[in-house]
């Protein structure tokens, strides 16, 4: 496994962490997002003052736009993404969020992106997508003595939740090479240092949208003014760190020619795995023996569908 793979499946530790870390954090979805985006800003601030802005990496206007767009849409992804674990519980919702992240972003990387190029890349993707949904599908299967609550949380809310987080996490997903695509980023901007430095530039404007949107929706959607600043909102700055660690190997994985698009973003959802079985043995989410069966099969087909889809570009 060479070293870029290995970059590729860095997300997916930190980024499987998450639900876990502001579980255990603890305040309201609001708070949760907020605290996040505070840990994400210093980061962020910390990238650009300390590596960008010292190797005289470009950080123009454009690359302002697309930073604060691509956060902006994140903020929205995330804290609905919070009240889906609230609704839902963690080892449910991840599995679920993660099987509607993969069909979005492979879907938008395949055609808008046009990462697939031949009959052999879109049958091979299509298969390894299909193997990841069918075990993301298994690990949330709940038990029939549960059936009836998880139903209910996912014809409700709780689908609802996973709709808007789904669309959030996938404009931020796709923005920062769309945008390039499009040459809204000049063509030496984005190849400069194989993608790296552009990707990295984005990563401290992109924190400001993020604390910008969490402030917008803790004020406007959840109304939470008074409480936004309590101590729970302090403690998931962790929270934060560990997500920012996740979206800038991402971010290097996306750019890298031998990874791209669908496969970084694959890969990263391989979180899954973290949040799964750390919701069961560190939240002490409860799993009836049918249920840690469909856990196992469907965490194999998860990991099977990875492996193919990382190698999607030997069918190039």
């Amino acid at each position: 496994m060479n070293a870029a793979i290995l970059l590729a499946l860095l997300p997916a530790l930190f980024w499987g962490s998450v639900g876990l870390i502001s579980t255990k954090m603890g305040g309201s979805a609001a708070q949760q997002t907020l605290g996040m985006t505070f840990g994400a800003l210093l980061f962020g601030l910390g990238t650009m003052f300390f590596f960008v802005m010292p190797r005289g990496i470009y950080l123009g206007k454009e690359i302002w736009v697309v930073g604060i767009l691509s956060g902006l849409v994140w903020a929205v992804g995330m804290a609905f993404q919070f009240l889906m674990f609230k609704q839902m519980g963690v080892s449910i919702g991840m599995p679920l969020s993660t099987a509607a992240q993969i069909i979005m972003n492979a879907v938008m990387a395949a055609t808008v992106l046009g990462e697939w190029i031949n009959i052999k890349m879109w049958l091979v993707g299509i298969i390894s997508i299909a193997l990841v949904v069918f075990g993301a599908t298994l690990i949330s299967l709940p038990d029939k003595k549960s059936e009836k609550k998880a139903e209910s949380a996912l014809n409700g809310k709780g689908l609802l939740y996973l709709v808007i987080s789904t669309l959030g996490f996938m404009l931020y997903f796709v923005l920062p090479n769309f945008l390039s695509k499009i040459e809204y980023i000049k063509p030496s901007i984005k190849a400069a240092n194989n993608g790296i430095d552009y990707m990295t530039a984005i990563v401290g404007p992109q924190a400001i949208g993020q604390v910008v949107g969490a402030l917008l929706i803790a004020i406007l959607i959840f109304r939470e003014q008074k409480v936004m600043f309590a101590a729970p909102t302090w403690r998931n700055i962790l929270t934060g760190l560990t997500w920012a660690l996740g979206n800038i190997f991402m971010f290097i994985s996306t750019a890298a020619p031998s990874i791209g698009q669908t496969i970084a973003t694959t890969f990263s959802q391989l979180g899954i795995i973290v949040g799964t079985f750390g919701g069961i043995y560190i939240l002490h989410e409860k799993k009836s023996s049918g249920q840690m069966r469909n856990i196992l099969i469907g965490t194999a087909l998860v990991i099977i569908g990875a492996l193919i889809i990382g190698n999607i570009h030997s069918f190039a």
